[in-house]
């Protein structure tokens, strides 16, 4: 009878049995005892396969082991002495697929290096765990939003018009109707969605054409757009922090391991989970950095910088709310009490890390929007469909969008936010 096959992640349930583990081996030592780390895309585990333990067979095979090949292992689960971690004590191995002078190896490499294997650099520990992370946070976030009563409208990634901006756009050639664009934001076809589904959002890819090389942006990310019917400028806040707060949740509850293995420090995460978030106007924020050392000025937008500096005095994440009309998009509702404003909130991350939602209130008013798209210099005839949203039974409502890369960059602590996608999209990298 052969023993079953497990995956490593199972190995505690199963010590002083003989099972069966196919994977890949991260790294092999040859001495009289083989010590071979085994990976299977679950988890981690030391291999030991000594001489008297292990067929004859097996135990020569095991001394000729490369990185990356693939194998199966049959053996008997035990816990390491002093660790108490699971290990295998083997007593059968095969190969199942050979690997000859595989690139990455335990040497450094370089960035540009790394990147051209990124179907490779997947394989490494570090990867594994931020990618693992990120599987993490998008089932808390769909989870999030199913369990508190919004429903997924999927916004189409091929649209006819700019909702951010006509200089950021991707467009490709569409049949006869001339061209078409890749989806900047969903957030425009939520609010259609509004008077039929009360509360809505879309969660995919969404593109922005920037020649931008920082390092927090990608031309390719996923996004998180919820949009709220009867709601307002605080009741983004109130929802954004509590969409963070289950998300940072669910990391410290479930992803343990990936964070060890990234040496995150858990403290900053867990401040932000029992901090209440806190709130700037964004005249307040302006002179709080001026106070830091920056040279903005009233009505000029952060940078990259800007957002650095004032957030690495913060100990929590940060609302900055009611920018300048002038930089932001062409439906946000004025600010009531000064026109000059918007009602739109910015969530940054503190440990200097940016902006990882950005919303606010929707404009309301029909006219006023005709006269924001005139103003822009917009095609009324694009945008007839969103306007019919303020022709039969306008509500004040409200959103927000949040960035998953930029959320995973913070919760990782990495320094690019192209370790967080599979296979990132920025200027200069279209492959693999």
């Amino acid at each position: 009878m052969s023993a079953p096959i497990v995956e490593i992640r199972h190995l505690l349930q199963h010590v002083g049995q003989t099972v069966t583990l196919r994977g890949w081996v991260r790294n092999a030592r040859t001495s009289k005892i083989r010590f071979i780390e085994l990976r299977d895309g679950s988890g981690y585990v030391q291999c030991v396969c000594g001489p008297n333990d292990a067929e004859p067979e097996s135990y020569e095979r095991a001394g000729k082991l490369t990185q990356e090949c693939a194998i199966t292992v049959t053996g008997t689960v035990q816990t390491h002495p002093r660790s108490g971690a699971p290990e295998l004590l083997v007593k059968s191995l095969d190969l199942v697929g050979d690997s000859v002078d595989y690139p990455i190896t335990p040497k450094e490499h370089g960035t540009a290096f790394l990147m051209e294997h990124r179907h490779l650099w997947l394989r490494s520990k570090r990867q594994w765990a931020i990618l693992r992370i990120r599987h993490t946070l998008v089932k808390a976030i769909r989870d999030f939003f199913d369990g508190d009563g919004f429903t997924l409208l999927d916004a189409p990634i091929l649209t006819p018009s700019a909702c951010e901006g006509t200089s950021t756009l991707f467009g490709t050639p569409y049949f006869d109707e001339g061209t078409a664009y890749l989806s900047q934001s969903g957030q425009l076809y939520q609010e259609p969605g509004l008077a039929a589904f009360g509360k809505t959002y879309c969660f995919g890819p969404t593109f922005r054409a920037e020649k931008s090389k920082t390092r927090r942006h990608l031309t390719e990310f996923w996004m998180v757009e919820p949009e709220m019917a009867f709601a307002h400028l605080d009741d983004v806040m109130v929802l954004g922090e509590r969409l963070v707060k289950f998300m940072l949740q669910r990391v410290l509850e479930d992803r343990q391991e990936e964070l060890k293995i990234l040496e995150r420090d858990l403290a900053p995460l867990e401040q932000a989970l029992s901090a209440t978030f806190a709130r700037m106007t964004y005249t307040e924020a302006v002179a709080k950095l001026k106070e830091l050392g920056s040279d903005i000025n009233w009505g000029e937008d952060f940078g990259n910088d800007d957002e650095t500096i004032l957030m690495n005095a913060m100990d929590r994440p940060l609302w900055v709310h009611r920018f300048p009309k002038v930089f932001k998009a062409f439906y946000m509702e004025p600010d009531p009490e000064d026109p000059k404003l918007a009602l739109g909130a910015d969530l940054l991350a503190p440990e200097g890390y940016g902006e990882v939602i950005g919303g606010g209130e929707r404009a309301s008013s029909l006219q006023y929007l005709l006269d924001q798209i005139a103003h822009e210099g917009l095609d009324e005839k694009d945008y007839k469909w969103y306007l019919d949203v303020r022709r039969y039974g306008s509500v004040p409502h409200a959103g927000f969008g949040l960035g998953l890369e930029r959320a995973v960059a913070w919760i990782c602590k990495l320094a690019h936010v192209r370790e967080t996608a599979p296979y990132p999209r920025m200027m200069g990298t279209l492959w693999p």
